[in-house]
């Protein structure tokens, strides 16, 4: 009987990490679907039209701000870096939290970005209390 247990705590140990492997890369292919079309594949932007994401202090500045922004998209003018932008985000609404959380923690740590890691019940909390534009 106790090896039974042994087997069954290996068998787990073998298959959990494939439980994680499809969604370790998520936050760059959310990113390359939905986002780089606009921000660029680097998270450049696109001069003054587009707000760059690549060492971006309103990511900083508005961290709390931005599942909401992912979710419902923003149509004022925004300050990137010192430069206003006047152009329409469009949201997302059919992103998961999950998957919401995987792309923000991406973008807020890639391309010159450092940002403390966002659980999805962080994300959660904030979606919750989201203005319903």
């Amino acid at each position: 009987m106790p090896y039974r247990h042994l087997f069954t705590g290996f068998l787990l140990i073998l298959l959990l990490p494939g439980c994680f492997s499809n969604n370790r890369h998520q936050g760059e292919k959310l990113y390359a679907q939905h986002c780089s079309g606009c921000h660029g594949d680097q998270g450049q932007g696109l001069a003054r039209l587009i707000p760059p994401l690549a060492g971006s202090d309103y990511l900083v500045k508005h961290r709390a701000e931005l599942p909401c922004l992912l979710r419902n998209g923003q149509n004022e003018p925004i300050v990137v870096n010192g430069v206003t932008y006047h152009n329409v985000m469009p949201g997302n609404k059919t992103m998961s939290t999950a998957q919401l959380t995987n792309l923000l923690n991406y973008v807020e740590n890639h391309w010159g970005n450092k940002a403390a890691p966002r659980t999805i019940l962080e994300v959660q909390t904030k979606l919750d209390s989201c203005r319903v534009p």
